[in-house]
């Protein structure tokens, strides 16, 4: 399946344009603030789910896919303000499949793909700049469903098979988030991780020392983590500072070896900062997201600026990992 990369970015253009006045139930939750918040998911219904099933091989593993933030604060019917998407309104859905399936576009290539729908926190949160307000929201609500969702994928497959964990943005954050709680019977049947557009602190690999990163581009049971800058002027805390890890999808290199991307695209990692520093690309047409993202940075291109190299290398680490297994069974017996 190809990417129309023109039609997504219209696409992205016009969903971050719109503050949705959404209709919901009422609920008895606690809140403080009288604030909205959605009611809890429910993963068992399979409508709060996008599932592709492509490894009709049984060569491939499965892809637990958490999207990005689409939502911007709205009033719920009951005149509360709510800062949480709501998986229960098939606007929030349409939402985020719009992103989920560009995604399975590659990661589903050969692979058994799930993305849950969840109640992530909304774009206004993450423009608030505090990250006190941001974790406490999203571990409060966002993560609840993340780890519900996750916790029922698990039960659901056959733990013979190995999986990658993957996400955008929020998605990536989510991701991190996952990684650290991740107990030592999964973190062996986990192939990678891919946190795309953020970040991973020092304080992450410290609460998670398993948390390791990729160095090249067959290794397993590592994580791949990149951000994308015009500038390294332009690098933005919020998802990208400070991070300890970061290496360059194109060349599968964690210096500052130049990469060309599509012909045109060069681009570089920056040890200092782990990000990376493009040059040739035009990131006019990315939304600017209430002046906060792709403004000097490129966060609404990181699912699919990069796509092919992440096809590619999602089937070397995948083969790479069948393999490793398959001569430790050998050995064993």
């Amino acid at each position: 399946m190809v990417i129309n990369i023109k039609r997504y970015i219209y696409n992205l253009c016009i969903l971050y344009s719109i503050v949705f006045i959404a209709s919901s139930c009422d609920t008895d939750t606690p809140e403080k603030t009288a604030e909205y918040v959605p009611p809890l998911t429910d993963y068992t219904n399979r409508e709060m789910w996008v599932i592709y099933s492509h490894d009709t091989h049984d060569t491939g593993a499965d892809v637990f896919y958490i999207p990005s933030t689409w939502e911007y604060d709205y009033i719920a019917a009951n005149g509360k303000p709510c800062h949480y998407a709501d998986p229960t309104l098939p606007a929030h859905r349409a939402d985020m499949k719009t992103e989920i399936d560009q995604v399975a576009a590659y990661m589903a290539d050969g692979n058994d793909f799930y993305s849950p729908y969840y109640r992530h926190i909304s774009l206004d949160s993450w423009a608030t700049l505090n990250e006190d307000t941001i974790n406490r929201r999203y571990h409060d609500v966002a993560f609840v469903d993340v780890r519900n969702a996750f916790d029922y994928f698990i039960s659901q497959r056959d733990n013979n098979r190995p999986f990658i964990l993957a996400g955008f943005s929020q998605g990536g954050k989510s991701v991190v988030e996952l990684l650290k709680i991740l107990p030592e019977e999964l973190r062996d049947k986990m192939v990678a991780a891919y946190v795309m557009g953020y970040k991973i602190t020092p304080d992450d690999v410290v609460t998670a020392p398993w948390i390791k990163p990729a160095c090249k581009a067959d290794d397993t049971g590592v994580t791949v983590s990149y951000n994308s800058v015009s500038d390294v002027k332009y690098v933005k805390p919020i998802v990208a500072a400070p991070t300890v890890m970061c290496i360059n999808p194109v060349n599968w290199r964690t210096d500052d070896t130049p990469a060309i991307l599509n012909d045109t695209i060069t681009v570089t990692l920056s040890p200092q900062y782990n990000v990376l520093v493009l040059k040739g690309f035009d990131g006019s047409s990315l939304p600017n997201i209430l002046d906060i993202l792709n403004v000097g940075d490129y966060h609404g291109a990181e699912p699919w600026l990069y796509s092919e190299c992440l096809r590619e290398n999602l089937k070397t680490r995948i083969n790479s990992f069948r393999n490793k297994n398959q001569t430790v069974r050998h050995t064993e017996n």
